[in-house]
């Protein structure tokens, strides 16, 4: 059995990976993309990431998690870093604008449902 730092998957499932991810969170940050300028390789994608507040971020998305690896698009300049399980943790703590827009839309689903 692999563990998550030796998760090996083809540059065409990573694609399909960082796809669901960017579906999954598109609405509660102001862009995100795969990089085209960085490649992604067995082990891993780059995703640019503009949060609410205009931060921008490059993500590595990897088996081990998420990891901040630069602080434009494109950029690789932290090679350490701490390393999020989710996107949504990381979003968490990089973006406090990603917080509210999430309750505010997961009280919009209640309330839609309660309406029923």
């Amino acid at each position: 059995m692999l563990d998550n730092e030796d998760k090996i998957l083809d540059k065409e499932q990573w694609k399909v990976e960082a796809q669901a991810i960017i579906n999954d969170v598109r609405k509660h940050v102001n862009a995100i993309y795969v990089s085209e300028k960085l490649n992604s390789t067995n082990n891993g994608i780059f995703l640019n990431l503009t949060t609410l507040e205009g931060l921008k971020f490059c993500i590595e998305v990897s088996g081990v998690g998420f990891i901040i690896r630069g602080n434009e698009h494109d950029t690789v300049t932290n090679m350490e870093g701490e390393i999020f399980e989710t996107p949504y943790s990381l979003l968490d703590f990089i973006s406090p604008k990603y917080r509210q827009s999430f309750s505010d839309d997961l009280v919009s689903k209640l309330n839609k449902l309660t309406e029923n």
